[in-house]
């Protein structure tokens, strides 16, 4: 295609495509996600081309638009058939929806909710609603930006975004709402009670109740007037590991996208990385195992004071590093086999990552940046992480030094913790040992 203008490659693209729609689109100042809608990509593009210009070879690929799934009837008629066998006390209704689902619809008998009755979207009163949004500005706050982003990517699937407190009541909203539609309006006043004794099952109820990414469509839900509703939550964890809050997105009567499960996860882990960071900290972690790049929403984030007290973690790094699940503080050298200082002195180097020794025995690479330099291109190595000034014998002197004080002095048993013997304990500290 030498010689064409982007223009003109798009105009082929479109041709290609259907030739009479090409003649309706102007010929400059195009965009091409304008011309694929958001809804196409390259690799149906490609293939309708081919299909254009080998009319003898049938094409099979999806059509442009987004149809409902083709087994979306026996999705629907699995769906009541659990729900009659949940009703009649029947065992095995795993079988036909979500194990969330199954034990969700039965907390709500628990409660003593009835499905054939109408769901109740409440406002709590005005005083806690008050209570509510002092209690949960910062959230909000953090949140807003990325909502308004979410609210644009899923502007033209008839759904619309919803954040909740971790008690199930509204916070804030985004989206293309339509306040005309009775249904959209009652969910989205910000105060509305939607927790499971008040609702039934929704995304929101069983994200918060199951700590977990969730999709219910239509009968899912527990209430009769709630089967309207397809939805996707995912719960936002805050900077001690604690659920805070809710992120659903919901569509009424409309195509199942169980896909937006990936999307509303993947925004929720945005928003707990910014609370993380929103924390005040001297010095940020960035952790990933060796081999994987560092920089970007899938690390593990952890922030230290200038003490090395950790001061939060997200999601990730609490799965990587054991130690940060238990109540109260934690100190970096709890966790890390290094001394403190050298995570300091790697912030201010030019590569500034390195390789951390757990005490598990595992190793992490990591890139530290320094609170101040958070908002400026990082520059980190992209394979594996560089020691830097940070040699093996420094790291592996500061946890046999760990260890020993762990022990109390104690050479036999760190010796025995470290898997090592007591002639090596003394020999790499420096020390003869005793008679």
């Amino acid at each position: 295609m030498h010689g064409l203008t982007y223009e003109m490659i798009c105009l082929r693209i479109v041709e290609a495509i259907d030739p009479e729609t090409s003649r309706d689109y102007p010929s400059r100042d195009w965009q091409l996600m304008d011309i694929l809608n958001l809804q196409h990509n390259w690799l149906v593009i490609s293939a309708r081309i081919r299909a254009y210009r080998q009319p003898n070879i049938p094409s099979m690929s999806p059509p442009l638009t987004s149809p409902a799934p083709e087994n979306s009837s026996a999705r629907l008629d699995a769906i009541a058939q659990a729900r009659k066998a949940l009703l009649s006390g029947k065992q095995g209704t795993h079988r036909l929806v979500s194990p969330w689902v199954e034990r969700s619809w039965q907390r709500c008998l628990d409660h003593g909710l009835v499905p054939e009755r109408l769901a109740e979207f409440d406002l709590i009163s005005a005083s806690q609603v008050r209570h509510t949004a002092e209690g949960n500005a910062h959230l909000v706050q953090t949140a807003k930006p990325l909502l308004e982003n979410l609210g644009r990517a899923i502007g033209n699937t008839g759904y619309f975004v919803i954040l909740t407190n971790q008690n199930g009541v509204v916070v804030d909203v985004n989206g293309p709402i339509d306040r005309s539609d009775r249904r959209a309006e009652l969910i989205t006043r910000i105060g509305t009670d939607l927790s499971e004794q008040r609702v039934g099952t929704t995304a929101i109820s069983t994200a918060l109740n199951e700590q977990q990414p969730v999709w219910l469509h239509r009968g899912e839900h527990f209430f009769a007037n709630t089967a309207v509703y397809s939805c996707a939550g995912a719960p936002v964890f805050g900077p001690s590991g604690a659920c805070v809050g809710m992120l659903d997105l919901t569509g009424i009567d409309t195509v199942e996208r169980p896909e937006l499960s990936h999307l509303v996860t993947q925004v929720a882990g945005k928003i707990g990385n910014a609370l993380v960071l929103a924390q005040a900290h001297s010095l940020l972690l960035r952790l990933n195992w060796p081999g994987n790049a560092l920089g970007s929403d899938a690390d593990g984030m952890l922030c230290l004071d200038a003490d090395g007290w950790i001061t939060g973690a997200n999601p990730v790094a609490r799965q990587m590093v054991s130690g940060l699940q238990v109540a109260g503080r934690v100190h970096a050298t709890e966790v890390f086999g290094l001394p403190l200082q050298m995570l300091f002195d790697a912030a201010r180097r030019n590569h500034n990552t390195l390789e951390i020794p757990l005490w598990t025995g595992l190793r992490l690479n990591a890139l530290a940046v320094e609170a101040a330099r958070e908002n400026l291109p990082t520059r980190f190595e992209a394979g594996a992480a560089s020691t830097g000034n940070v040699g093996l014998k420094d790291m592996e002197t500061a946890m046999i030094h760990k260890a020993v004080e762990q022990a109390r002095g104690n050479v036999a048993q760190a010796a025995q913790a470290l898997g090592i013997s007591r002639a090596t304990v003394y020999r790499k500290l420096g020390n003869k040992p005793r008679a």
